[in-house]
């Protein structure tokens, strides 16, 4: 008997809602499900590609079909309202023929090979197919790969140019910028290296004025948004289906009361 799921696909929530004695718990967080190119591979090292596909993903086509819901808008850039210091920057749109304008200026021809997988996150598959459709009408030709769960995380992220795939988020700015944005990352999944930008996460680091470490947020998130390999579509809601029979459950940021669960919730008897 299951008494507490995590990571409840938004396709089935309405199932488990039927479910007698069984609660969902969404919450929002810096989870975000995306589409990484490497920057320093052809072709997504032109950036008027990179920018071309960009503008060709509807992300309000996805956050209705994909999440359903269970979610916000994503902006190219990892961070949302859940962390500190977060300034908002205008929204980019699903607008197809400035993805055309880019995609003929970058002079690439021919399709685009896009990774994807069940286990890329939630949907991914869904989700790469509504990316083809809606880049086609851009002119921009999405050849779809469907790569198996196993080994994804091992052969295709990180390796390959162009797949799906997703993070967690981090505690702080900091974290998640020095995670996977900064030349030195292990996990700079995107080949994203910027000596500047390195130099600005460094002295957002070290910055005591508030204000003017948001500023720099600000700015980093602007050039990582505009120049960066990171295609965010949307930022995912943390989903849990919680038995009437569970105490002690509260909720938290990540799932199951970020991990916590298990330690503080009890079986009421």
């Amino acid at each position: 008997q299951v008494n507490m799921l995590n990571r409840v696909e938004p396709k089935i929530v309405d199932l488990i809602k039927r479910v007698p004695g069984v609660t969902i718990r969404n919450h929002a967080g810096p989870g975000h499900y995306v589409f990484i190119m490497h920057c320093n591979t052809a072709p997504f090292d032109n950036n008027d590609l990179r920018m071309a596909l960009k503008l060709a993903i509807d992300r309000e086509e996805m956050l209705t079909k994909v999440l359903r819901g269970y979610g916000s808008l994503g902006n190219d850039f990892p961070i949302n309202a859940s962390y500190p210091l977060f300034s908002e920057i205008e929204q980019r749109k699903y607008d197809p023929d400035k993805a055309k304008f880019h995609y003929k200026k970058s002079g690439h021809d021919g399709t685009v090979l896009l990774r994807t997988s069940d286990v890329a996150f939630p949907g991914a598959v869904d989700a790469s197919q509504l990316f083809q459709q809606s880049a086609a009408k851009a002119g921009i030709k999405i050849e779809l790969k469907r790569e198996p769960g196993d080994g994804y995380w091992n052969e295709v992220w990180n390796k390959q140019p162009f797949c799906a795939s997703y993070w967690g988020g981090r505690s702080t700015q900091d974290q998640m910028y020095s995670t996977a944005y900064l030349s030195t990352a292990d996990w700079n999944d995107t080949r994203f290296k910027r000596p500047d930008f390195d130099k600005m996460v460094l002295a957002a680091r070290a910055e005591l004025d508030e204000a003017k470490r948001k500023n720099l947020y600000r700015e980093m998130a602007i050039i990582v948004r505009d120049e960066g390999g990171t295609i965010v579509p949307m930022f995912n809601q943390y989903i849990d289906a919680i038995s009437d029979k569970v105490g002690g459950y509260v909720g938290g940021v990540g799932p199951l009361m970020d991990g916590n669960a298990f330690a503080k919730c009890w079986i009421e008897a």
